[in-house]
This record gives C-alpha cells, sequence and structure tokens, in this order.
C-alpha cells in the first residue's frame, strides 16, 4: 500500500472540493434549519442499511490497507459497534431532543424556562487511520442525529477504505448533506481551518495541538480525542491468569493500534515472571501458528513499523530486556516481518529515559513497570500526563474506590480493557493532554446540539410591579424573601 499517493494535483482538486462543499452544507442548512424526529431516524436508518450493504466492501478494503487486516477485528471494533451506535441512537433520539423543562425563581413567576436542543449547522469530523470506519460513522451518527450536516475528512493512509465509504455515503446522502473529503496533509491543514460550527478531531496529541490552533481562527469549538500512555494496573491479589485474560484482548486487537489500548502493565514486584509466562501462554493460545494466523493484524505502514522497531531499539540499547510471545521459527519471522505482522512483545528494565515510555506506543508492544506497594503504582501514574483509559484488575472494592477517587483518566475500565468505548450510553472523551470535550450517545448529542434556554411569560406580567421606581414596598420585600 502506498503510506500517502496523494499527488500536489490531488491536493489541489480536493482543496477546491473542501470549498465548494463546506459553501453547498451551508447554503442547505439555512435552508433547512431543524430536521424533524423523523427525518433524522429515516437518515440514521438508512445509514445503517447503508453499512450492513457495504460490510464486505469494507471489510476487503480494510485489509487492502493495512495490508493484512483480520476480518474478526474489522467487524468487531470498526463495523458492529457502529451499527450498535445507531441502533442505540435510533431508539434513544425522541428523549432526547424533547426540550428539557427548567425551574423558575419566584420572583418571575408566571413562566416557564426549558431548553431546546438546536442543530449546530454544519460539522467537521477528521478521522484517523486505525478505525476508519467506526472513529467515522461514529461521530457521523450524532451529528446526524442532533440535525447538522456533515463533512468526513478520511485519512490519507487509507485509501481504499476512503473510497467505499465515500461510495456507502453518497448512496444514502447528498453532498449537501454529508460529504466524504480525502486528500494528505494539505487538505487536512485546509479542512481544519474551516469555519464548522463544531470540530472534532480523533488522532495524535501531536496533531490534535494544530488543529485545534486552526480552529481557534474562526472561534470553532473542537472535540479532540487523542491518545496518551493508557495503564493497566494488576492488584497485588488478583490471580495473573484472571488478569491477562481481562487486558489481552484491550492490547492486541487492531495489533494495538488502538487509542485506548494498554500501553504498558504496573505489576507486583513478585509476579513479573508469572504475568509474562501467562501473557506469552494466553497470546499463543488466541493466535495459535501466528505466521499463518489471520486474526492478527498486520502494521498499517512501513513507517509505522519502522517507528515502532526503533522504539525497541532505542529501550535495547538503554537496557531493556525484550521478550516476544509469538512462538514460530525464524524462517516465518522473517516472512512476517515482510508482511509487518508483528507479534506482541513484552519489554522488562524500562526507565523513564525510553522512547517507549515518553511516546504513546500505538502497537503490539508491552512495557511492564513493577512495584512494590499499590500506592506506589498509583503515585507513577498520578506523576505522568492525564491517560485516555486506566485499567484495574482487581476485586477488590477498596482498591477500586482508591483508583476512580485519586487519579485522573478520560475513561476507567476495571477488570477489562478498552471495552468502555463501546458502550453506547457512555461518553468518551479525554482530559488534558489526552483530550477534551465528549461524544457517543447523550453526550454526542448534546456536543453536537446547541443547549438553547427559552424563558417563557403569558399575558399577565408579574414582573412590571418591580419596575422603577422603586417604592418601599418593593425594597423590604426583595429584602424579606431574597437578601436577609
Amino acid at each position: 500500500m502506498a503510506e500517502n499517493s496523494y499527488t500536489q494535483a490531488d491536493e489541489t482538486k480536493e482543496i477546491s472540493n473542501i470549498n465548494h462543499i463546506f459553501s453547498d452544507q451551508q447554503a442547505a442548512f439555512k435552508g433547512q434549519r431543524y430536521l424533524s424526529l423523523s427525518e433524522r431516524v429515516n437518515d440514521l436508518q438508512q445509514l445503517k442499511l447503508a453499512i450492513k450493504s457495504f460490510k464486505d466492501p469494507l471489510i476487503e478494503a480494510l485489509s487492502q490497507d493495512f495490508s493484512g487486516r483480520s476480518a474478526g477485528d474489522s467487524k468487531m471494533a470498526d463495523i458492529m459497534p457502529t451499527i450498535m451506535g445507531i441502533d442505540y441512537t435510533i431508539k434513544h433520539l425522541k428523549k432526547w431532543m424533547k426540550p428539557a423543562k427548567r425551574h423558575v425563581g419566584a420572583l418571575f413567576q408566571p413562566a416557564k424556562a426549558f431548553v431546546v436542543y438546536q442543530p449546530l449547522g454544519v460539522v467537521g469530523i477528521i478521522t484517523p487511520w486505525n478505525y476508519p470506519v467506526f472513529l467515522s460513522i461514529g461521530p457521523l451518527t450524532t451529528a446526524l442525529a442532533a440535525g447538522n450536516r456533515a463533512m468526513v475528512k478520511m485519512s490519507e493512509f487509507t485509501p481504499a477504505t476512503n473510497e467505499v465509504i465515500r461510495s456507502m455515503l453518497a448512496s444514502v446522502f447528498p453532498q449537501e448533506k454529508v460529504a466524504v473529503i480525502t486528500g494528505g496533509i494539505e487538505s487536512a491543514s485546509h479542512f481544519s481551518e474551516q469555519a464548522f460550527d463544531h470540530l472534532l478531531f480523533t488522532g495524535s496529541t501531536q496533531v490534535g495541538k494544530k488543529v485545534m490552533a486552526s480552529a481557534a481562527k474562526n472561534l470553532t469549538p473542537v472535540t479532540l480525542e487523542l491518545g496518551g500512555k493508557s495503564p493497566a494496573i494488576i492488584d497485588t491479589e488478583i490471580d495473573i491468569s484472571v488478569a491477562v485474560s481481562r487486558l489481552l484482548l484491550g492490547k492486541t486487537l487492531n495489533a494495538g493500534q488502538t487509542c485506548v489500548a494498554p500501553d504498558y502493565v504496573l505489576c507486583p514486584d513478585e509476579k513479573v515472571e508469572e504475568l509474562i509466562h501467562e501473557l506469552k501462554v494466553q497470546f499463543n493460545s488466541m493466535y495459535p501458528n501466528f505466521a499463518d494466523n489471520e486474526d492478527f493484524t498486520s502494521i498499517i505502514n512501513q513507517a509505522q513499523f519502522d517507528r515502532l522497531e526503533r522504539s525497541l531499539a532505542d529501550a535495547v540499547d538503554k537496557g531493556a530486556i525484550i521478550t516476544s510471545l509469538a512462538n514460530y521459527s525464524q524462517r516465518n519471522g522473517k516472512a512476517i516481518e515482510n508482511n509487518r505482522k508483528m507479534p506482541l512483545r513484552v519489554v522488562t528494565n524500562v526507565t523513564d529515559e525510553m522512547q517507549l515510555m515518553q511516546e504513546e506506543i500505538f502497537g503490539p508492544i508491552l512495557p511492564i513497570v513493577s512495584f512494590k506497594t499499590f500506592e506506589q503504582a498509583l503515585s507513577y501514574v498520578n506523576d505522568r500526563p492525564r491517560p485516555l483509559a486506566i485499567y484495574l484488575c482487581s476485586f477488590d472494592e477498596n482498591r477500586k474506590q482508591q483508583v476512580l477517587q485519586e487519579t485522573h483518566a478520560g475513561g476507567v475500565c476495571i477488570n477489562d480493557a478498552a471495552v468502555h468505548v463501546a458502550q453506547d450510553d457512555l461518553p468518551f472523551g479525554g482530559i488534558g493532554p489526552s483530550g477534551m470535550g465528549q461524544y457517543h450517545g447523550h453526550e454526542g448529542f448534546l456536543t453536537f446540539s446547541k443547549a438553547k434556554p427559552v424563558f417563557e411569560k403569558g399575558k399577565f406580567n408579574s414582573a412590571k410591579m418591580a419596575y422603577p421606581p422603586y417604592g418601599k414596598w418593593i425594597h423590604r420585600l426583595m429584602d424579606k424573601l431574597f437578601l436577609s
């Protein structure tokens, strides 16, 4: 797969498309500022049918872009949660759209107050390469539920999937409602500079800062879904085999190319060797005959593969020990490298000076950091930038409360990893360096809506009695009721 096959001519054309489509969507929204419940539900139902119709082309295109993407990974982490999110949204949308009654103070009675949820207008969605279906259609679902129009900028590293998604959405929506934008870095930069009514970006912290700076020029509100080093903490009392069974899929899904994958494990000193052994046993149980196993996804491109290998080499140079968990021959190992298929590797003797402990790993590499006390593990987490997620393996209620109350993270999974993202009734979002804002479910609807407060009075205007000139009685009344 070409890592970025877009020419300057492609970029120029796509930039022109951005300008044209953005203008058309703005005009279309001005002509229809509020869609009814039935119109929104119909849009979502048609979107769901389109995904199901294009399921096989999507799976094939994803595998083409990754040079080997597990069909199971594509179904489980890209397509299935997207459809589940649409179903959940359709089921609850009527309740979300209903005006919310609010309290009116005694001084302003008789009157009523309520909040109506108004579409923002034209929403921009910038999608990364790791889950191009879920991370494009997921935000689109909530944007459409809120009654908006949307432009979706796909990653330059998933050209085959981009074209399928473009065809899929074009089969349902006109461009003035939903449009797919491709192109490379120039197109992405130009996209983020548009005066969207809201811009959602999913990607790295480094790029997120640039997107936010571009959006600031237009005072465009942003939701940033970034990454970070999400720790997994193993309690001193839990059985190691149980802990591994709860964490391993979260790390191996999509070959670890997941923003919420466990980035490193904090393990009790005396259990590190047992942890490595159990990781190897369960990894080979999940992915037997690794060289020929089709359930394990390849690294997206050569640049990402080389980045991961450099981080391992840097760690070894600084004293780390690397343990590969896959059982395969040297010949098969070289063939795997040629296909960018990288088995999960455990790293011990890690230090803060190592590159893989400074940046999000985003691949099948798992450092292990040992600790003597649980409090020491929490201090290790709290001394570092706030992560997108924290994973705790423990059945101890006190330990659970310690983590929930004494740490900050975008989300928490207890005795599981990464799956909180797929819970339709939970908001998803980071904190600090791992992001800002949130979406999914009701929170997604709110993110893409303007909660407009309304105060309404009828024919009788009680407030007139309080107009100037202020008599002694109104001063006595205010003092007695509110100021004494």
